[in-house]
C-alpha cells in the first residue's frame, strides 16, 4: 500500500470505526475516556515533537510562534460559532430537531476540514510525518465520532441516516487533506514550515479544549493517566520506526 493510499485509508477508518461502535454498542464510559486521554496525548506529541519541531528547522521562530497562535484562535473561532458536541455536551439543549442536526452537521464538517489541512501539510513535507498525523487524527476520531454519533442518533432516531450524515462530513476532512497537500506541496519552505505550525495549533487547541475536558481524567485518573501516558509512548515509538 502506498502512503497516499495509507492517508485516505487512515482519514476514513477512523471516523468511520467510532460511528460504527457508537451505533451498535457504545462503549462503557471508562473505556470512552480513556481513548480520548490516549487521542489528546497523541496529538500533542505529534505537535510538540514533530510539527514544531520541523517547523523550527525551516522557518524563522516568530512565523513559527504567530502561526501556531492564528491555528488555535482560528479554532477558537470555530467553535465559538459552531461549537462541536463532544461526551460534556451530550446535554446540550436541543430546540428544535432539524436545527439540532444541521448545526452539528457543520460543525462536524469544518472541524474535519482543518484537521485534513494538517495531514496534508505533514504529508507535503515527508510522506512519513503526514502518515503520523494521520494516524494521531485517526486515534482522536474514533472516541470523538462515537461521543458524537451517540446524540445524533438520539435526534434522528434513525441508525442508517445518522451513519451516513456522519460519513459525508468525513469528505471534509479528506478536502482538507486535498487542498493541504496540493496547494503547498512544491511551495516555499518557510510558508510550509509556518503551514505545520499552524496545524500544531489546531491539534492542540482540539486537545486542549476538547478532548482532556470530555476526558474527565480527575474523576477518572488510572484510566485519564494511563491513557496521556499510552499516548505519548505511542508518538515516541511511532517517531523511531519513521
Amino acid at each position: 500500500m502506498n502512503s497516499l493510499l495509507l492517508i485516505i485509508v487512515l482519514i476514513f477508518v477512523g471516523q468511520t470505526l467510532g460511528c460504527l461502535i457508537g451505533l451498535i454498542k457504545q462503549p462503557k464510559e471508562t473505556i470512552l475516556y480513556g481513548s480520548l486521554a490516549f487521542a489528546a496525548s497523541m496529538m500533542l506529541g505529534i505537535s510538540f515533537f514533530q510539527l514544531i519541531p520541523e517547523s523550527l528547522g525551516i522557518t524563522p521562530i516568530y512565523l513559527v510562534i504567530i502561526s501556531f497562535l492564528i491555528g488555535i484562535v482560528t479554532f477558537r473561532i470555530i467553535d465559538r460559532t459552531l461549537p462541536h458536541i463532544n461526551p460534556e455536551l451530550l446535554k446540550k439543549e436541543k430546540p428544535s430537531i432539524e436545527r439540532s442536526v444541521t448545526m452539528l452537521v457543520i460543525g462536524m464538517a469544518l472541524h474535519n476540514i482543518p484537521e485534513g489541512l494538517a495531514i496534508g501539510v505533514g504529508f507535503a513535507l515527508t510522506p512519513a510525518l503526514g502518515i503520523m498525523i494521520a494516524v494521531g487524527i485517526a486515534a482522536q476520531d474514533v472516541p470523538e465520532n462515537i461521543a458524537t454519533i451517540v446524540p445524533l442518533y438520539g435526534l434522528t432516531k434513525k441508525r442508517l441516516r445518522s451513519f451516513v450524515i456522519v460519513t459525508v462530513t468525513i469528505l471534509f476532512e479528506l478536502l482538507g487533506f486535498i487542498f493541504g497537500y496540493y496547494f503547498l506541496k512544491g511551495t516555499s519552505l518557510e510558508l510550509l514550515g509556518a503551514s505545520l505550525a499552524l496545524a500544531a495549533g489546531f491539534m492542540t487547541y482540539i486537545s486542549i479544549e476538547e478532548l482532556i475536558p470530555a476526558a474527565q481524567i480527575k474523576q477518572n485518573l488510572k484510566v485519564g493517566v494511563s491513557g496521556l501516558v499510552s499516548g505519548l509512548i505511542c508518538v515516541l515509538l511511532i517517531s523511531l520506526l519513521g
